[in-house]
């Protein structure tokens, strides 16, 4: 009776062990029977286990220099190849494929002739139908603009079902060049219709935003746009024009805005920099 209150005899706690050893090599057993009875993902058949995926060297090094930049301020140096390569014993070829995906993801900016440093936050633009103006300017950037090229172009089949225009019809194109206090950001070509939208360009200099003279001139306002995001790599000018190299990927978006009526106002598409820009979408659940 005494021995439910609180001691238990030296031979029932070793019954209890031996029963608590028994039953987890029992358990163990019927683990390691069901594993070897398992059949593998490849459909090989029992008796085969699956081993965890090798990690690469690189990736390791990857990772380690990804937790690095996190804890350091943009603009920090990162140490030189050989100094990495010698660290992790590893080659500078190994070294280099490491820093070249973290300069693709934007997590690294390297600078010929001076280094590869912790890059700068990435811009991030909500999907929402604002000016490329307005979406800087919310995030304390200095937005600017360098025109590249403006001019007329004749509507193929595909332009001129955007613009809801005849095939041939005369259509207004205006590339820029989309640069975010002093650092360019994004390569954007506008094309609007030359008949609906007369003497725009004139118009043009008066109004450096766009959508300002749509207003003002022609008391066309935005209500809604279809926009589509792809992923593109750079080409040489691209990379020229955005001072990055050349096939690295970028975001291409694709805008068919329209008036109050449904008409057609503009179809742009833009170029933007994979490694300094991303777009960031508010989603809710449609109502029942």
């Amino acid at each position: 009776m005494g021995t439910e209150a609180g001691s238990t005899p030296a031979g029932t706690a070793t019954s209890a062990t031996a029963a608590a050893g028994t039953s987890a090599d029992t358990a163990a057993t019927a683990a390691s029977s069901t594993s070897a009875a398992a059949t593998t993902a490849d459909g090989s058949g029992p008796g085969k286990s699956v081993r965890p995926a090798r990690v690469p060297k690189y990736y390791r090094l990857k990772r380690h220099l990804l937790d690095m930049t996190e804890t350091l301020p943009p603009g920090t140096p990162v140490p030189p190849e050989r100094t990495l390569a010698a660290e992790f014993d590893t080659s500078r070829t190994t070294v280099r494929q490491a820093l070249q995906e973290l300069v693709v993801e934007g997590r690294l900016e390297r600078i010929q002739g001076k280094g590869t440093f912790v890059a700068k936050p990435k811009v991030s633009q909500a999907l929402q139908l604002t000016s490329y103006t307005e979406d800087m300017k919310a995030q304390g950037l200095e937005p600017t603009s360098q025109l590249l090229d403006i001019g007329y172009i004749t509507a193929d089949d595909t332009l001129a079902g955007l613009l809801d225009i005849a095939t041939g019809g005369r259509v207004l194109r205006i590339e820029r060049l989309r640069l975010a206090s002093g650092e360019p950001m994004a390569i954007e070509t506008t094309h609007l219709s030359a008949k609906r939208f007369p003497a725009l360009r004139r118009s043009l200099v008066k109004y450096t935003s766009l959508y300002t003279a749509l207003a003002e001139v022609y008391d066309v306002h935005l209500a809604e746009a279809e926009e589509t995001i792809e992923t593109s790599l750079a080409t040489p000018r691209e990379a020229g024009l955005l001072g990055t190299d050349v096939g690295l990927p970028m975001l291409m978006l694709s805008r068919h805005s329209l008036d109050g009526s449904g008409q057609p106002v503009e179809w742009v598409r833009s170029v933007y920099r994979g490694d300094r820009y991303k777009f960031v979408a508010r989603l809710k659940r449609p109502q029942e």
